[in-house]
């Protein structure tokens, strides 16, 4: 009001000085007339002059108080609201949040940031909710499954071979059940698996990887590594392979194979997998590499309801540093490249097997999924368990590994073709090695007496 009053009261001087200067020019009849016309006129004007000062004067202070509201809440969105957010997930509550950005905030709007921060809030305690029932529901199944996959190993040995092929079948479902359960475990934040107290050889984990999907007749593993991922890995890793190996066989005709490739580097062991699918497109290949990304953090809101394979692998590639990479298969379809970087990598020492322990038919018969080692080629190590006070018989406590260059198909083949019932007094003591393969690929994700993990509850 003070500017308007100043400007005013110079705008009035100024008339007041031409209207006097042309009063003065005139004749002095003249005057009167002159100089009345001259102050109405100059009333007028400056009048005029102190509206437009003062609609001038309001418009820039409201244009000023717009551009310092535009701010805050530019700061609102861009800085304080992420901020809070992320103190949110990280346990605090919304009071205390608020309370932290007292002096901060000065320039946001409090009624906005408070109705903000509070419904952040809300909706993390909702999310969490729901993370923790999704979670605590993942676990319950894994714990299922892994009891159930225990049951059928015992059945495995104890019923004849007519019953033995239904019952691996029954083997290999449950096995995909724990496989979507340990997926939604890990999208949820939760353990995702067992865990080893040992490594666990390449070819144990590419076998088991093969055993938890269900055109594992189809893949064809070409591998003569020595390495063995750490066991605090090994179910990650193996886990991992698995939904790659399914992708792979999903997208690509049933005729055609999924061949696996193992390369040891300086840096790590590399898993090739190569389909002969028809590949992918620029836009479902950008959102592959998105999903599988280890520079973004899982964004829940980004995942599709139907694939949540790649997902699963890139929360798996963002825990243990793994690096996967897309590109054109020389099969034609599509090549996928996993790194396991060197920390999860080692060389284990290979040992003679010792002499084996005598075996009775009960040992045969809770040992069916063993496999003896049939050539020289074979790699597998068996380590002889400590007999007990009172029994003689011996416990394998190493996965054996089937020879190489026979695939789990192959074996699955030979099993069926050569079905045949037998006398339950007979010594079956042949069923593990004809079947093997195929339990292999199981036994090395289940609990066992001596495996030496944690089952997840």
């Amino acid at each position: 009001m003070t500017d308007v009053l100043l400007y005013l009261l110079v705008a009035m001087a100024v008339t007041a000085g031409v209207t006097l200067w042309v009063t003065f020019q005139v004749d002095t009849e003249d005057r009167l007339v002159v100089a009345s016309s001259a102050g109405a006129l100059a009333l007028g004007l400056c009048i005029a002059l102190a509206f437009s000062t003062h609609r001038a004067i309001r418009a820039g202070r409201t244009t000023a108080r717009l551009r310092r509201l535009e701010t805050g809440l530019a700061r609102l969105v861009d800085e304080v609201l992420p901020g809070a957010a992320r103190r949110i997930r990280d346990g605090a509550s919304a009071d205390t949040v608020l309370a932290e950005l007292g002096p901060e905030a000065a320039d946001v709007p409090r009624g906005v940031l408070n109705a903000a921060v509070r419904e952040v809030g809300v909706s993390e305690r909702q999310r969490s909710a729901a993370m923790a029932a999704c979670a605590n529901a993942a676990g319950r199944v894994q714990a299922m499954a892994t009891s159930m996959l225990a049951d059928l190993r015992e059945m495995e040995g104890r019923h004849a071979e007519n019953v033995l092929g239904d019952l691996l079948k029954l083997d290999h479902a449950t096995a995909q059940t724990g496989r979507l359960a340990d997926s939604i475990a890990v999208l949820t934040g939760a353990r995702s698996g067992r865990r080893w107290t040992r490594p666990i050889v390449m070819e144990s984990v590419l076998r088991g990887a093969m055993g938890r999907i269900q055109a594992y007749q189809r893949v064809q593993v070409h591998s003569s590594s020595g390495a063995a991922v750490v066991g605090y890995a090994a179910e990650d890793v193996m886990h991992a392979l698995a939904e790659l190996m399914d992708n792979a066989t999903r997208f690509s005709a049933p005729s055609e194979e999924v061949h696996v490739y193992v390369e040891e580097l300086n840096t790590g062991v590399v898993v090739t997998i190569e389909d002969g699918g028809l590949g992918m497109k620029p836009q479902a290949l950008a959102r592959a590499e998105a999903a599988v990304s280890t520079r973004e953090p899982l964004d829940l809101a980004k995942v599709p309801g139907t694939r949540l394979g790649l997902v699963v692998v890139g929360s798996l590639a963002r825990k243990h540093r793994l690096q996967v990479y897309f590109r054109p298969s020389s099969r034609g379809g599509t090549g996928v490249v996993l790194r396991i970087p060197q920390q999860l990598v080692i060389h284990p020492r290979e040992e003679e097997p010792p002499p084996a322990a005598p075996r009775t038919a009960d040992t045969v018969r809770s040992a069916a999924g063993e496999t003896a080692t049939t050539n020289a080629t074979t790699t597998a190590v068996l380590d002889a368990a400590p007999a007990a006070a009172d029994d003689d018989t011996a416990e394998i406590t190493e996965l054996p590994k089937r020879p190489r260059g026979e695939t789990l198909a192959a074996a699955v083949r030979a099993t069926e073709a050569g079905r045949t019932p037998r006398k339950r007094t007979e010594k079956r003591t042949d069923i593990g090695a004809r079947f093997s393969a195929f339990q292999q690929g199981r036994r090395s994700t289940t609990p066992d007496e001596t495996a030496g993990e944690d089952d997840t509850l």
